[in-house]
């Protein structure tokens, strides 16, 4: 994994999939910001202040990816 130098400073209440849609765009990339930073991997809801990596990541999301997303049972 590729990191790209920049850091995200965590606000009190975020998450990594918040994180990933604040920065990438898409709760998606959530997966690579825990990646980047499994030190802090076990934290479910960050207190503020934490400091995150960020790794390059390629938001080009194909049409496979797209459909898995509208259909995750997660989704509703």
């Amino acid at each position: 994994m590729e990191l790209s130098g920049q850091k995200y400073r965590c606000k009190a209440g975020e998450t990594f999939d918040s994180i990933a849609v604040e920065v990438y765009g898409n709760e998606v990339y959530a997966c690579e910001l825990l990646g980047a930073n499994p030190t802090l991997c076990m934290i479910p809801i960050f207190s503020g202040g934490e400091i995150l990596d960020l790794p390059v990541v390629d938001t080009d999301i194909g049409e496979d990816e797209e459909a898995m997303q509208k259909t995750a049972p997660w989704k509703g």
